[in-house]
């Protein structure tokens, strides 16, 4: 079972980097939810296409639409 390092460094099982095709040097995120860490490699393009849906409104500044957010 791994532990956390002084420096809060973990290590990964091999078996698990091998699952999830993660290697030396590839780069992952962390998400914390429901008290639990989950781990993903980032994938290059992953997201593309993702915000296509999205269309903007040139009628509204950078300013409105962020407070559009938060409203």
């Amino acid at each position: 079972m791994p532990k956390v390092s002084a420096k809060r460094q973990i290590t990964l099982p091999a078996s698990q980097c091998e699952a999830l095709d993660i290697h030396p040097g590839d780069e992952v995120e962390s998400f914390v939810a429901n008290g639990e860490i989950t781990i993903i490699k980032k994938v290059a393009g992953a997201a593309k296409g993702l915000l296509d849906h999205v269309k903007g409104s040139a009628l509204l500044t950078d300013e409105q639409s962020m407070q559009s957010v938060v409203e």
